[in-house]
């Protein structure tokens, strides 16, 4: 699935400040961590996804703090494109809390399944914890489905409001709001399909060979194109009870792949409030 949104030219004023060219680097970086995670749908891709766009949140917090920036926000221009901004800022906040409580709850259903594999004693514990676990498999991914649907219409109301370019640094500072907003969109829209298991259209030798044009090494991919959640779900559809240890070792894999990410959603989290607190701040001016 194509990431929807673009990375696009923002043309501050002043490019040669390493605020802004830093900004500008930074979205082009996650842009390309992105496009991979989408395709990989690994707790990998996922994670260096989530660093990158912390970084890009740090460059956004020092375009934030010049006085610049603070001078034009703080005028209540354009305010319809600033509420615009901010009610984007409390929904990627909630989408962020919301996908957080996800991750711990497909975790403590993960460590119960492997508890009750690890300790089966012959009975129908091992068979009633893996229906339970495919129950609530299915509910992750109906809810993975709707909040995908919800953060394509944030993507949609994001450019609603069109720009006027009396003041161009302003327009040009909330570009890159809107910028930062869509490309946190697009990221939880793959965090989402990561938590859903969902397999890919193409095959996985095909994005193998697409990644490659990226100078990705075959071997390393081959390595990494794991889906952990997904490996958990096709263990689940195969495994014999009897001839647990592929099992074993997919929970395994899948709560290791979750911890990785619920760091990085923890730092994304601190990130987005800080993010929200300067820009409330600026504009309460």
């Amino acid at each position: 699935m194509a990431s929807k949104y673009h990375v696009r030219c923002i043309s501050l004023p002043s490019r040669s400040h390493p605020t802004t060219i830093r900004i500008e680097e930074e979205l082009s970086k996650v842009k390309s961590l992105e496009e991979s995670a989408r395709l990989l749908l690994t707790s990998g891709s996922i994670c260096r996804t989530l660093s990158g766009l912390e970084e890009l949140y740090m460059c956004l917090d020092d375009l934030l703090n010049m006085a610049s920036s603070q001078r034009v926000l703080s005028q209540n221009q354009h305010e319809k494109c600033i509420e615009e901004l901010l009610e984007g800022s409390v929904k990627l906040l909630d989408i962020c809390v919301i996908t957080r409580d996800a991750l711990l709850q497909i975790k403590e259903h993960v460590q119960a399944l492997h508890s009750a594999i690890r300790r089966r004693k012959g009975d129908s514990s091992v068979e009633n914890s893996i229906a339970n676990f495919t129950c609530f498999r299915k509910k992750i991914k109906k809810d993975a489905k709707k909040m995908i649907v919800t953060l394509k219409q944030m993507d949609n109301s994001l450019l609603t409001s069109p720009l006027q370019e009396e003041d161009q640094q302003l327009s040009a500072v909330i570009r890159v709001l809107r910028e930062v907003n869509a490309t946190s969109s697009s990221i939880f829209q793959s965090l989402s399909l990561f938590l859903s298991g969902s397999k890919q259209s193409l095959s996985r030798w095909a994005l193998v060979s697409k990644l490659m044009n990226k100078k990705v090494t075959a071997c390393e991919e081959k390595k990494e194109i794991v889906n952990e959640l997904e490996s958990v779900d096709t263990a689940l559809c195969s495994c014999d009870v009897e001839k647990m240890e592929i099992m074993h070792e997919s929970l395994k894999a899948a709560e290791a792949s979750i911890e990785s990410v619920e760091k990085g959603l923890e730092n994304m989290f601190r990130c987005l409030i800080r993010s929200r607190a300067s820009f409330l701040n600026i504009i309460s001016q």
